[in-house]
């Protein structure tokens, strides 16, 4: 995979429609930011925000300073946004983070709640950390929540049920990991790279945690806005074709400095 420059890689990013016009429609973008601020913990994404968000329009205006959205109220329908220079500068942030792992052999738990689309990408990071000498944790067996289990394909852990890998925004995937490797003696990790309730718990509960956010999933946003969680890269999570994300994860793996 060639390596895209910044330009090239926010023209793919428009193109594919990671970034840019995106696919996820603004009421649905609205009704998640009022769900949340309303306290519906299901889009709090395993991070404890209290009181301090019961506003709307003020997780809207996050929203427009972190990902990119419309940031006027009276846009209740149609299309939304996610500005892809913002995307870039947080894969820059998230590219330090990374730096600094390789650099200190750091212990590194990948999982993704969006398997159909970003489990490659987790999995390629996986393979450039271990290669850098990270300790990229495999997690134990057995391990079980929301009526499934927690299980690891190309060193991410995912939630399986019947199966088949789930999409899920459930923080208890993660608390399983966390529990679990308490349970059999196993430190837990330095930093967690992950996506939805799975990076969310892991910031919750004081662990360095870096994610992917779409647009409708703003407690990511938040978290990174209180300095809960390190970095919260907005995107569209589930466009068409994972291959998509390939430029992305070039970009992202170049600028740590483990490609």
């Amino acid at each position: 995979m060639p390596i895209p420059s910044r330009a090239a890689l926010v023209e793919h990013l428009v193109r594919t429609r990671i970034a840019g016009d995106v696919a996820t429609p603004r009421d649905n973008n609205l009704a998640h930011y009022r769900k949340l601020a309303n306290g519906d913990r299901h889009y709090w994404l395993g991070l404890e925000l209290g009181d301090r968000w019961a506003d709307e329009q003020d997780v809207l205006a996050v929203m427009a300073e972190r990902c990119g959205v419309n940031d006027d109220p009276a846009h209740r329908m149609g299309q939304d946004t996610i500005d892809p220079e913002l995307t870039v500068d947080a894969l820059d942030r998230m590219a330090a983070r990374l730096r600094k792992a390789a650099a200190g052999r750091e212990r590194v738990l990948f999982a993704t709640g969006h398997p159909g689309a970003l489990l490659d990408v987790h999995s390629r990071t996986a393979a450039a950390l271990r290669a850098a000498g990270c300790d990229v944790v495999r997690i134990p067996g057995g391990l079980v929540a929301d009526e499934g289990y927690v299980v690891q394909f190309a060193d991410v852990a995912v939630f399986e049920r019947g199966a088949t890998l789930w999409h899920t925004h459930s923080p208890e995937p993660m608390n399983a990991i966390l529990d679990g490797l308490r349970a059999v003696d196993q430190p837990l990790p330095d930093l967690v790279v992950a996506d939805h309730g799975w990076a969310g718990r892991a910031a919750q509960r004081g662990i360095d945690a870096v994610g992917y956010a779409d647009c409708n999933d703003p407690a990511l946003f938040i978290g990174e806005a209180e300095g809960t969680l390190q970095v919260a890269v907005p995107l569209d999570d589930h466009v068409l074709d994972p291959r998509s994300y390939e430029p992305l994860t070039a970009y992202l793996l170049n600028t740590a400095g483990l490609l």
